[in-house]
């Protein structure tokens, strides 16, 4: 029979919830998510119904993380994988698609701040500052590289870069950690214009001061209230704040929109206008 629906019906019409918002059986890679704020977005993906994909320089952490999740019923694979290394994440990218048939969302979460020292710029020692932009520019766009073809291949994909608030204040003694992450700005915007016509969005979340089970010594509890001071939500973040945004950018929901930067800090800082 033929469709006698109307074209204005066809407009007007609202698409399934679970079809536009949902990752139900999405293949996702999460790296560094043997701990901290990629722990909780393995565990997010995972209770909705996606494949979570727990890409971590250590192992042990990543099978700790891939249990959780499969204790509470749902799918994960943990995988050992040095973001500084393209044969490593090769190898992961084939592995997935091996296991699964499909690379869906590449979340870029793996970087170095928990370690870092809070010191002037003139004071970082050389091979540091190399490391970290290595590991949080270099790693993010080797790992994206590993990951394309699969999606080329499926004319969808989801990249979404964890960025940081902090690139917004300029944040002093720790030039390095901001540094990288502001490239990953540019980073997101021109790969969206290249990966756009294989319908592959690309887009940054930029979380604030996120509170984790990391330990963090140069963080005092005077300088956490005054974080909280700035925000308009007057809370300590924490990881599951973010799940929200980050899953959004994973779905169907988010496909006429790359090249973007969300801010998710509590309001700490406003950006565009």
């Amino acid at each position: 029979m033929p469709d006698s629906s109307t074209t204005a019906e066809k407009e007007s019409s609202v698409p399934d919830f679970n079809s536009l918002l949902g990752v139900q059986d999405r293949v996702v890679i999460i790296t560094g998510a043997g701990q901290g704020i990629g722990r909780i977005f393995a565990h997010a993906f995972a209770a909705y119904g996606a494949v979570a994909v727990v890409a971590d320089l250590n192992k042990d952490k990543a099978d700790i993380v891939a249990r959780e999740i499969e204790a509470r019923g749902h799918k994960a694979l943990a995988l050992a994988v040095d973001i500084g290394s393209f044969d490593s994440l090769q190898a992961m990218a084939q592995t997935v698609f091996d296991a699964y048939g499909r690379i869906d969302v590449l979340i870029n979460n793996a970087g170095i701040f928990s370690t870092l020292e809070m010191r002037p710029f003139w004071e970082i020692p050389l091979d540091e500052w190399d490391k970290v932009m290595h590991v949080n520019i270099t790693g993010v766009m080797l790992a994206t590289r590993a990951v394309i073809p699969y999606m080329q291949r499926a004319k969808w994909g989801r990249i979404v870069n964890i960025s940081s608030a902090s690139i917004l204040m300029g944040r002093p003694n720790y030039t390095h950690y901001t540094t990288s992450k502001s490239a990953l700005i540019g980073m997101t915007r021109s790969m969206a214009r290249e990966l756009g016509n294989d319908y592959i969005t690309v887009n940054a979340v930029l979380p604030g001061a996120t509170q984790t089970e990391i330990p963090r010594k140069t963080v005092s509890p005077q300088q956490r209230e005054a974080i909280v001071s700035r925000q308009c939500v007057p809370r300590t973040q924490v990881p599951q704040d973010l799940v929200g945004a980050v899953v959004f950018l994973a779905t169907e929901g988010s496909r006429f929109m790359t090249g973007q930067v969300m801010n998710v800090d509590g309001g700490a800082s406003h950006s565009g206008g």
